[in-house]
């Protein structure tokens, strides 16, 4: 399983924001309470990400929820996945769309590697 870091404020993912803009990041948005969602997730952690990757519980912690939807100008759906550099979202996707193989092409556009 692949390492990542919770979300659980709205001061933390303020940070993570402000750090992408020195390197890239990976955030997924996961509802505890859906089966689509805990098939993603399974996508998510198989995913050996070259970049640092975070979770946030859409229903535990709304709040990140909706402040990242603001910041990064995307309509809230659950799950949701990005990847984030220079402060915005380059790249997202929902649902069935979530895969491995998805998340590695998205990382590979952004790195170049």
């Amino acid at each position: 399983m692949a390492a990542y870091s919770e979300i659980i404020s709205v001061e933390q993912w303020k940070n993570i924001l402000e750090q992408s803009k020195e390197k890239a990041v990976i955030v997924f948005k996961h509802s505890t309470t859906c089966p689509v969602s805990a098939r993603a997730y399974g996508e998510f952690t198989s995913f050996n990400s070259p970049v640092d990757t975070y979770l946030v519980k859409v229903i535990e912690n709304r709040s990140v929820s909706n402040e990242i939807e603001n910041d990064l100008g995307v309509r809230h759906e659950s799950p949701q996945a990005f990847v984030i550099a220079n402060g915005q979202a380059n790249w997202n996707a929902s649902h069935r769309k979530i895969t491995k193989e998805a998340l590695t092409k998205a990382i590979v556009s952004i790195l170049g590697r």
